[in-house]
């Protein structure tokens, strides 16, 4: 017969048996990479350090000559503190004044610009955080604050963006007034219109009577302060590790031997759109505004159509990182949409965006040169 205290042991050990839970799908994935990592140590111990140095080598020309040594880090803390000097000396508001009326002529509720008015001169998150609660009190519908998501996505995710861009056109001895006026302006009533009558058909149009107020009350010596400090957040905490991330991946597949097929088909849709490819694919995988700063470089040297649809493109709510996450994210808790229905008002805004690119491009640049 067993003794007490076998029994005990007995027990315990059936309980700490059932207690032993299954392996995830993730630690199956890390066992997988232990065991990979170890054979790689074992035979071909280089081939982490190169891998490594591949990603580094991408990384640091990007970071260090183009944002830490040379012009353009300075570039965007400037233009960002530009912006909300103008912000502060009432330039978003004269905007809301002369679109919010127009709507009334569309047939839809008034609010649906505010978020992409805001967008112009705010950045792409805080639109959807006073945006999406301002629909709300508005009575806009699911449709409305649909067409005001895909209204946003048409102007650029930061004015530092749009400054340098502005210098782009320039070099390339561009008009930039009727390219400013018609990528970033014309769809505020362009858009609502078209998708009103087609495929966001449930709106209305409301008395607007209570438009809030979007010039700051902060003294205008802190105005510029708080701009450049907003600028250099910009720069270090979201552009910076955004470039590195995406880069520092570019390099890793390039090493791997897979990038330059994935770079090739992006390259050859790029400039079968109008857009410049180098600059496009950093629009698209990183930053727009690091790809306005690239095509600063060599806007005085490619085909103005290029440099037109690469500004077009670049002044939009990419990168794809805002597009399928802070787009859908921030609006499914300021708003009535539910992240599905938020990001496919994102992707049909930035189908229209590249449309927008191709005429521009091919169709405004002879008339403009």
């Amino acid at each position: 017969m067993a003794k007490p205290q076998e029994q005990l042991q007995g027990v315990y050990e059936l309980q700490q048996e059932a207690r032993k839970k299954t392996m995830t799908s993730m630690e199956w994935v890390g066992l997988g990479l232990v065991a990979a990592v170890t054979v790689l140590l074992i035979f071909q111990p280089s081939v982490l350090g190169d891998a490594f140095t591949a990603m580094l080598n991408k990384v640091k020309p990007i970071v260090v000559d183009v944002f830490l040594m040379g012009s353009v880090g300075v570039a965007i803390i400037l233009s960002v503190m530009t912006g909300r000097m103008l912000e502060r000396l009432g330039f978003t508001d004269a905007l809301m004044r002369i679109f919010v009326p127009i709507t009334q002529r569309i047939r839809v509720n008034p609010s649906v610009v505010i978020p992409g008015v805001y967008n112009i001169l705010g950045d792409i998150n805080a639109a959807g955080r006073i945006g999406g609660p301002i629909l709300k009190r508005a009575g806009a519908t699911k449709d409305e604050q649909k067409i005001a998501i895909a209204t946003m996505v048409q102007s650029q995710q930061s004015f530092s963006c749009f400054m340098l861009g502005l210098i782009c056109l320039s070099i390339a001895g561009i008009q930039a007034f009727p390219v400013v006026f018609l990528a970033i302006f014309a769809p505020l009533v362009v858009v609502p219109f078209v998708l009103s009558r087609t495929i966001y058909r449930d709106t209305k149009w409301v008395s607007f009577r209570d438009l809030p107020s979007f010039t700051p009350t902060t003294p205008y010596f802190t105005t510029l302060f708080n701009g450049a400090k907003e600028g250099a957040e910009l720069l270090f905490l979201l552009v910076i590790p955004a470039a590195a991330v995406i880069f520092g991946l570019i390099g890793l597949l390039d090493y791997i031997g897979v990038w330059s097929g994935i770079e090739g088909a992006l390259s050859a849709t790029l400039h079968w759109i109008g857009v410049d490819p180098k600059t496009g694919i950093t629009a698209i995988m990183a930053s727009p505004t690091l790809a306005m700063a690239q095509l600063k470089e060599v806007a005085g040297t490619v085909d103005p159509r290029l440099v037109v649809g690469a500004f077009v493109l670049a002044a939009s709510g990419l990168p794809l990182s805002d597009v399928f996450g802070q787009i859908p994210a921030i609006w499914s808790a300021n708003s009535d949409l539910t992240p599905r229905e938020a990001l496919s008002a994102a992707l049909v805004g930035m189908a229209m965006r590249i449309v927008t690119v191709a005429i521009y491009a091919f169709g405004l640049t002879p008339l403009l040169t």
